[in-house]
């Protein structure tokens, strides 16, 4: 039988490196889409030689850059090989304001413009049975889109890392809503995991609260293997490819109100970011 194949960015972070080793586990075809080739290149050699599965590639891709999402994107048509899964598991909270040659503010490129792209040229190589996985985080709930600024600069003011990572959380959610109701007919499910907090390379200590940050969430951030946990479940088990459009934290889908299942803003945020893209596409 064909091994299906699976697609998953970040894969040599502590949960993309969770992620990877499940679904190599389970047998299918593995590439891990990173930045850092170097480091992605000794996690996949780890990673074979743990899962005893040798069908783990490295493939380089920056989702701060449009032109190397499309890239990417391309060689994997060129492919032509059946997606079975994707995971946009990368991500990334900036300690300053950094400005992509896009024109994008950095955080809103890798953590949603840049896996959105990803996924609409994508998904011409999946079909019924597919699954795409967003890793979103709970700090959508205090997330706000004010356009244009939220493209530009994350938000209206000054820069300030919180509020624009949650803004690009709730950007993915309503995405993952929205692009499921679209694929819903083709078969394909398209949900949400929250890994909750987590001890990552995103946690950083670069500004003077961080240490109290540090010691008041102490005991509530996860490994990396817990924080995966609901993102491979929804990859891998047959109640996560039994539904679509939803926010799954510790692997049970959460209710998620009709503020975010009809936001005032879902289609404007799919027609901007549309503009955005359109010359990838």
């Amino acid at each position: 039988m064909e091994q299906k194949l699976a697609i998953i960015t970040g894969a040599d972070g502590g949960m993309g490196t969770e992620i990877t080793r499940a679904v190599a586990l389970a047998g299918y075809r593995v590439v891990m889409a990173c930045l850092d080739m170097q480091r992605a290149s000794a996690k996949q050699q780890m990673l074979v030689r743990e899962t005893g599965n040798p069908s783990i590639e490295v493939e380089k891709i920056d989702l701060a850059s449009l032109a190397s999402v499309a890239d990417f994107a391309n060689r994997m048509l060129q492919r032509g090989e059946r997606i079975g899964l994707l995971m946009n598991n990368a991500g990334t909270m900036e300690t300053a304001r950094k400005v992509t040659e896009d024109g994008l503010e950095r955080t809103v490129s890798v953590n949603y413009v840049g896996p959105y792209l990803l996924t609409r040229k994508l998904v011409p190589l999946m079909g019924e049975g597919s699954r795409i996985v967003n890793m979103v985080s709970c700090t959508y709930a205090i997330g706000r889109l004010d356009f244009p600024d939220f493209f530009l600069r994350g938000k209206k003011g000054s820069f300030w890392r919180i509020p624009i990572y949650s803004n690009t959380k709730l950007a993915l959610t309503l995405f993952t809503i929205d692009l499921s109701n679209r694929l819903k007919d083709k078969g394909i499910v398209v949900n949400a995991a929250d890994p909750g907090i987590v001890s990552t390379d995103i946690i950083t200590m670069h500004m003077w609260f961080d240490p109290l940050t540090d010691i008041l969430f102490r005991p509530f951030i996860r490994s990396p293997r817990q924080g995966a946990a609901t993102a491979i479940s929804l990859l891998l088990d047959e109640e996560g490819g039994k539904r679509t459009g939803t926010l799954n934290v510790s692997c049970h889908p959460k209710r998620l109100t009709d503020k975010y299942l009809h936001h005032i803003q879902m289609d404007e945020l799919w027609n901007r970011t549309e503009a955005v893209v359109r010359k990838w596409l």
